[in-house]
């Protein structure tokens, strides 16, 4: 179930809205001030690839190219985003979209996720 929530997650990232943005696009702009505590932390990105691989790449791809619903995590919304509104995606996501919250994973994997995406 953990791998269809995070993938759900992920696929909203890059979903276009009904209104014609993407779920990063609905964020509030206090989002993108959210600062990422792990951003200098070397193990961060190794942790976040881990957590992406086992939770993520099934839906996404080895290489976030995207597959089957799921779009590729290497659109310019998604690396255009700042690492706080990835981070209020996660916590929020958008059950209108079909992105359910991700608020029961701790606050850490939610960073290192953020980390591994955003420092590819």
């Amino acid at each position: 179930m953990s791998t269809l929530r995070i993938g759900c997650f992920l696929a909203a990232i890059g979903i276009a809205a009904a209104g014609g943005g993407a779920l990063v696009q609905s964020a509030p702009a206090i989002a993108a001030k959210l600062q990422n505590p792990l951003e200098s932390d070397e193990h961060a990105p190794p942790a976040g690839a881990k957590l992406y691989a086992r939770e993520c790449a099934s839906c996404h791809g080895v290489n976030r190219e995207g597959r089957r619903n799921a779009p590729s995590l290497n659109r310019p919304a998604v690396q255009a985003a700042a690492p706080g509104t990835l981070f209020w995606v996660l916590r929020n996501g958008s059950l209108h979209r079909g992105m359910p919250s991700f608020a029961h994973l701790p606050e850490a994997q939610r960073w290192q996720i953020v980390t591994y995406l955003r420092g590819r």
